[in-house]
């Protein structure tokens, strides 16, 4: 039978378990680029917890995210390499909704100039508001183009996405 103790200051395990199941909320809203989840949960952890408790759980995550995908060894060399890799300073990213100029992508997509839209997506931390932009652009030009070239367009993306080749 194995015994654990608890030492002074150490939590719970049933606190323990909620705090891993609120990083990995925080996590999977930052793996998807849902600005607004993220900034929420973030808000929630850092009200009802000091930013050390919050910065220990997420490299207690981290770690053992390293721990599961590498070889010690690999996974030292990969945080080295992060390390190496993070910018030096302070680096402001816009991320909120007004920073986003779907504008320019529609331009940039319209006269085919790849390198624009490389840029305006890589510049993008959060491509959710591009995207919606985007989109909400598509759905502005859509009366005014003929309902014939509309079809065309909506087979053809049913033809390319289809589980089984049309035809076939």
């Amino acid at each position: 039978m194995t015994r654990t103790q608890t030492m002074a200051g150490e939590l719970p395990a049933q606190r323990v378990e909620e705090a891993r199941g609120r990083a990995a909320t925080l996590l999977l809203a930052f793996r998807h680029g849902n600005q607004l989840a993220f900034d929420q949960e973030l808000d929630e952890l850092l009200a009802e917890e000091d930013e050390r408790a919050v910065v220990t759980l997420l490299t207690w995550i981290a770690a053992e995210a390293v721990r599961k995908a590498y070889a010690p060894e690999v996974g030292d060399r990969v945080l080295r390499g992060l390390a190496r890799r993070a910018p030096q300073g302070e680096v402001g990213v816009a991320v909120d909704e007004e920073s986003v100029d779907a504008a320019r992508l529609i331009e940039a997509v319209r006269g085919g100039d790849a390198a624009v839209v490389r840029a305006l997506v890589a510049g993008t931390a959060d491509t959710t508001f591009l995207l919606g932009g985007l989109l909400q652009g598509v759905a502005m030009m859509l009366p005014l183009v003929p309902e014939a070239e509309v079809d065309a367009v909506v087979d053809e993306l049913r033809a390319r996405h289809a589980a089984v080749p049309v035809g076939v």
